[in-house]
């Protein structure tokens, strides 16, 4: 048995990852979270960015313990492994800004990968446009990778600096339990409809810890399979889609169909190149939203970058009106895809290494 976990540790721990994403997005969404959003990165995001007052929207206003959770159970799992290192520098304007392009290209679908795979469990079937745009993304980023796109290696930095994330994710963590009179809180809308904080920052901690010793991510996982055919990670993402199917059927959330799911709209073009430019950012700096949170608990200034990155997204798409509603995207948020697209074509073709 001991012989057997030495040489599957890291598959189990892929497994152990998805299985956990995939049960507790449902499930949070069972303790309160709103429906098909048990988990999600961006709406998380844009909660944070409200609470703290950096946008208007009195619907999505509170600190979600998860993001707090995701950090420091990554932290902690790298303080255990030996495996934190602070470390970055390597084009840190360029990754504040893709990470609010995730957001941007989040908030048109109305939803993270995350989220994406939780709708889809839920029968929420207009997120197969999600996804059928996420998957070109990760590819076309790949084929601007391999043109020799390339953000610089990051250097070694005072371990301070690898701190700050997770003292921030301590700070807000107190916040959310005192709430003090500066902060905003939701009293109606998604905001508003929240799981314990107990529960939520367990469960953020127990998924933090896993993804950070199995290195999950959604954009990596297929992305992995698509260049090298590697299906190690990719059996993490099956894992949990099959879990969160069977955790939502158990649960009677199952509810297939196309119209009237929570949390979507049916404008398919738009969900298409929202996830497409999700997938490709993802690539380009490094990882999808929620490896960007666990990377930076594990000491990256790099991924605090982006994390710094998505905080602001998340303002600017609710008080920029970017964000889709149940209708479809905006025309400012058409307008922010289209330009974002072009962004990080551009970024492909100006950054990179010639021999």
């Amino acid at each position: 048995m001991v012989d057997f976990y030495k040489k599957h540790r890291e598959l189990i721990f892929i497994l152990a990852a998805g299985i956990s994403i995939g049960i507790l997005g449902v499930c949070l969404a069972c303790l309160g979270n709103p429906r098909n959003s048990g988990i999600c990165i961006s709406c998380f995001m844009e909660n944070l960015a409200g609470s703290l007052g950096f946008h208007g929207n009195n619907r999505m206003q509170y600190i979600r313990p998860e993001l707090m959770g995701f950090v420091l159970g990554g932290f902690a799992s790298a303080l255990a492994a030996k495996e934190f290192k602070s470390e970055g520098g390597s084009s840190p304007l360029i990754r504040f800004v893709g990470g609010m392009l995730l957001i941007v290209g989040c908030s048109i679908f109305l939803g993270c990968p995350i989220k994406m795979i939780l709708r889809l469990a839920n029968g929420d079937f207009t997120a197969l446009a999600g996804l059928a745009g996420l998957v070109p993304g990760i590819w076309l980023g790949f084929v601007i990778l391999r043109k020799g796109f390339y953000l610089g290696d990051p250097k070694p930095m005072p371990f301070v600096n690898g701190l700050v994330i997770p003292a921030a994710m301590i700070a807000l963590l107190a916040a959310a339990i005192i709430q003090p009179d500066f902060l905003y809180w939701s009293q109606t809308g998604p905001g508003a409809q929240r799981a314990s904080r107990t529960v939520a920052m367990t469960s953020g901690l127990f998924i933090g810890f896993l993804a950070q010793r199995s290195r999950f991510c959604i954009t990596g996982s297929i992305g992995n399979f698509i260049v090298s055919g590697d299906r190690k990670m990719l059996y993490g993402l099956i894992a949990m889609i099959v879990f969160a199917f069977g955790t939502a059927w158990y649960k009677g959330f199952f509810v297939p169909g196309f119209e009237g799911q929570p949390g979507s709209h049916t404008s398919y073009l738009w969900s298409f190149l929202g996830m497409a430019l999700v997938g490709v950012t993802s690539i380009m700096i490094g990882g999808c939203p929620f490896r960007q949170l666990i990377l930076s608990g594990q000491g990256s200034a790099d991924a605090g970058a982006v994390v710094l990155g998505m905080l602001a997204g998340g303002a600017v798409v609710q008080a920029w009106g970017i964000t889709s509603n149940n209708m479809g995207p905006t025309l400012i948020g058409q307008v922010a895809t289209l330009l974002g697209l072009a962004f990080v074509l551009a970024l492909g073709i100006t950054m990179r290494v010639r021999d």
